[in-house]
């Protein structure tokens, strides 16, 4: 009985749609270009990303001293032991000629009366730096104390470089392209090549060409979170400090909801061309607003609820959560509402909407 129960076929309606989720992977596996980006890019944009704001030391400040009086060599001198300063003693008109073509951030000039002057321009931040540094170190060598002692403490913490703002939002912005880009993109290829129309005479049901789509998308997002959050936690030492399963289950939730996304933008598009203006149309405004490259608080206060309300601004407010913060579901439930929100809507409109021819 036991041997009888095990060969028996499973029900019409699952090989439909496991066939149907073969031919998804088929179809993308077929695209050298859908690999690329789905995989390839992510990667190349986090390591370019990654060395470009990379921490480093300090910059060293090149400053100009004219020479040929006591009182000049005397603030070289004083100067060539300050952290940070690279000090070229040069005559009056070199280091005019210097400061002209910014080959020093700032020339300081030793008066007859014993007073120094700073010549810079206030508009470059080195200047303005070296004019800190400098005139901090010419009052201290002159006597001056500071009424309040201080003392440093140097913390260099995982979770505060750039590289670890940008990874989670890298993850997300992906998560959003191959839910939108690649679902949208096959449905109305299929459409135009009359796919669609000889589905329709077939018993299978319309939500399981459409759900075989989202279920496509959750075997290649494995991997997507794998290549790039391994390589930017082996190569950056990117921290992930929540829990593993969160963080799929976030990832998992935003690839459903940009299916979603995805399935309506081809419900009703008949050309690439017209696909191609409503995905950007859609993905646009959450490139710019939603908090990939930089903060999105750094926009208006008002704006702030439309901003919070797109899926991928949850989608990168909860991996950032859970990556950076260690967050708990508690701590991210408002961002995956919001995702949930998008999911049901979505893919409740593409199925009212879709048209098979």
């Amino acid at each position: 009985m036991m041997r009888e129960a095990s060969a028996r076929p499973l029900p019409w309606s699952q090989r439909s749609m496991a066939q149907l989720t073969l031919v998804r992977f088929r179809e993308f596996l077929r695209e050298p270009e859908a690999v690329f980006w789905t995989f390839a890019f992510p990667v190349i944009l986090t390591v370019g990303l990654g060395i470009a704001f990379r921490n480093k030391p300090a910059d060293v400040l090149a400053v100009g001293v004219v020479r040929g009086t006591p009182a000049g060599d005397s603030i070289a001198a004083r100067l060539s032991s300050v952290p940070g300063l690279r000090v070229l003693v040069m005559r009056e008109d070199s280091a005019t000629q210097a400061l002209k073509t910014g080959a020093v951030a700032l020339v300081a000039v030793a008066k007859s009366s014993g007073a120094v002057e700073y010549r810079f321009d206030d508009t470059r931040s080195d200047a303005r730096l070296a004019r800190a540094a400098i005139d901090d170190a010419l009052q201290r060598a002159a006597g001056r104390r500071d009424p309040v002692t201080v003392s440093e403490s140097q913390v260099r913490e995982q979770g505060s470089r750039y590289v670890d703002f940008v990874v989670p939002g890298l993850l997300g912005m992906n998560i959003m392209g191959g839910g939108i880009w690649g679902l949208a993109f096959a449905i109305v290829e299929a459409r135009r090549k009359h796919l669609l129309k000889r589905l329709v005479s077939t018993p299978m049901r319309r939500a399981q060409y459409l759900a075989s789509f989202l279920f496509s998308r959750l075997f290649f997002l494995v991997l997507e979170i794998a290549v790039l959050v391994g390589t930017a936690v082996l190569f950056f030492d990117v921290p992930v400090r929540g829990s593993l399963v969160q963080l799929f289950a976030v990832c998992l939730a935003a690839a459903l909801a940009f299916g979603g996304v995805g399935l309506l933008i081809a419900s009703r598009a008949k050309t690439i061309e017209g696909v191609s203006g409503l995905a950007n149309l859609a993905m646009m405004p959450m490139w710019v607003l939603s908090g990939v490259f930089f903060s999105s608080a750094n926009f208006p206060r008002m704006a702030q609820p439309f901003i919070k309300a797109l899926p991928l601004t949850a989608t990168n407010d909860a991996l950032r959560a859970t990556m950076l913060q260690g967050a708990g579901w508690s701590a991210i439930a408002p961002q995956l509402a919001v995702i949930a929100a998008w999911l049901v809507i979505t893919f409740t409109l593409a199925l009212r909407l879709f048209r098979w021819r």
